[in-house]
């Protein structure tokens, strides 16, 4: 339609509103409509008109009213007030007759569409961690995370889940999934396509709506294709969840094009979005029920193609796993060296502790897999997962090494990436990268001379 017929508009409205399906309304617009020496050109796009010619684009508009002036006619058309007060008296008689009729559908619709939970989620999913925790299986995050699903879909009737073409590698399909239609729109999972961006961006709108909880997974890698759809949904600080699987050096032959190295790093650094990157099925566990109970906005769960080792905790370190970072090893006293990892690179870095720990070294161990939530912990807290006196620390992790001077300081040791990956198995881009035991314990080695 033609974007500066108001009538035209307005018929398409009417239009669309008669139909059951979705509509698209394409309105075709001239830029700087009215500048009779601007319009149509890029001059009116970054730059103000100028007196001159906002005073020839007024003629030309035949517009005589002031700067901010609204005619009556104009105002009038636009007030909804009156309008919205009767249609919200009407929709809350016909909402009484059907919680009268409905009493426990308007209970739930209620509670949806006020984004709370389910009053039992909370006690069942943290049931489900202490299962996990006590049958320490060593498998896949990503795997880890489709048996979360599968535990907490049948807890959440609003959970919206879909994938952009690559359900069958991230596993975000449960046993509970019915694919949405076009002919039965009654189900809970969303095919999208090979449309990332359009995927993060569906999900800002049923977040938006509300009633629902949005998750939908792609590569890590991929992540780059929907960012600004990501940005927004931090920015609006709805509760979306994205799934990135596949996330590091690790996923093997398909090579730099696919291995991601920079995006855990713009990921943690977007403000009000979680970055997840659990170290195994626990973890895994833990931050999916972080990110479903967060309200305020977006999380980013980050699982691994390959397996990850289990690590057994106590109770108390299973709950400090919901503070973003927290002492998984430690050492009798105060530590003199820190090792802190995330994710696949946590099972090598407790194995470097075991033998530093042989050796006689009083060593600690500290799994970050959420940064944004250690830093919202008080300083007591962190203090004691990171005491400001032991500067003896190194970082690994299988992701740009950068951000994690923050933590090991300028006298610190990354062990991380500074170049893109290659194509080759898993093991060798590891070893060939520096991710391995013997370079661990060399930098722990220099690190404790000096």
């Amino acid at each position: 339609v033609d974007g500066h017929d108001p009538e035209e508009i307005k018929t398409a409205i009417d239009t669309a509103r008669k139909s059951a399906q979705p509509t698209l309304i394409c309105c075709k617009t001239t830029i700087g409509f009215g500048s009779p020496n601007k319009q149509g050109k890029e001059d009116c796009h970054g730059a103000p008109l100028g007196d001159a010619e906002i005073a020839l684009t007024r003629e030309a508009l035949k517009w005589n009213h002031g700067p901010f002036e609204i005619p009556a006619d104009i105002y009038a058309e636009w007030d909804a007030k009156e309008k919205g007060l009767a249609a919200e008296a009407e929709w809350d008689q016909r909402f009484s007759a059907y919680s009268a009729e409905f009493p426990e559908l308007a209970n739930e619709l209620v509670r949806r569409l006020a984004g709370d939970l389910p009053a039992d989620f909370s006690e069942k999913a943290s049931a489900y961690i202490a299962e996990v925790a006590a049958k320490g299986e060593t498998i896949a995050s990503r795997k880890a995370s489709q048996n979360t699903l599968n535990a907490f879909g049948p807890l959440l009737p609003e959970f919206l889940g879909g994938s952009a073409d690559l359900a069958g590698s991230n596993l975000t399909l449960w046993k509970g999934c019915k694919g949405v239609s076009a002919e039965d729109a009654s189900g809970n999972y969303m095919y999208y396509g090979v449309r990332e961006f359009g995927m993060s961006a569906i999900m800002n709108g049923v977040s938006l709506h509300g009633g629902l909880v949005p998750y939908g997974a792609t590569f890590l890698m991929f992540m780059e294709y929907a960012r600004n759809a990501v940005r927004m949904a931090a920015l609006m600080k709805k509760r979306v969840i994205h799934v990135y699987t596949h996330d590091s050096i690790g996923l093997g032959e398909d090579g730099p094009t696919h291995q991601p190295v920079e995006q855990l790093t713009s990921l943690r650094t977007t403000p009000n979005l979680d970055c997840w990157r659990p170290a195994d099925a626990v973890e895994s566990a833990v931050a999916w029920k972080h990110a479903i109970e967060r309200k305020d906005g977006p999380s980013a769960l980050i699982f691994s193609r390959q397996n990850l080792q289990h690590q057994v905790r106590t109770d108390a370190q299973i709950a400090d796993i919901s503070r973003g970072g927290y002492v998984l090893k430690d050492c009798i006293g105060e530590p003199e060296l820190i090792l802190i990892s995330t994710g696949s690179e946590v099972g090598l870095t407790v194995q470097a502790y075991d033998k530093l720990t042989a050796q006689g070294r009083n060593v600690r161990v500290v799994s970050m897999p959420c940064t944004s939530v250690f830093e919202a912990q008080d300083a007591g807290y962190k203090q004691s997962v990171l005491p400001l006196q032991v500067s003896a620390r190194i970082a690994i992790e299988a992701a740009h090494a950068d951000y994690w001077y923050k933590y090991v300081g300028l006298e610190g040791r990354v062990i991380g990436m500074t170049t893109y990956g290659e194509s080759a198995p898993a093991p060798a881009l590891f070893e060939e990268f520096g991710f391995t035991l013997e370079n661990i314990l060399g930098q722990a080695e220099e690190l404790l001379e000096d």
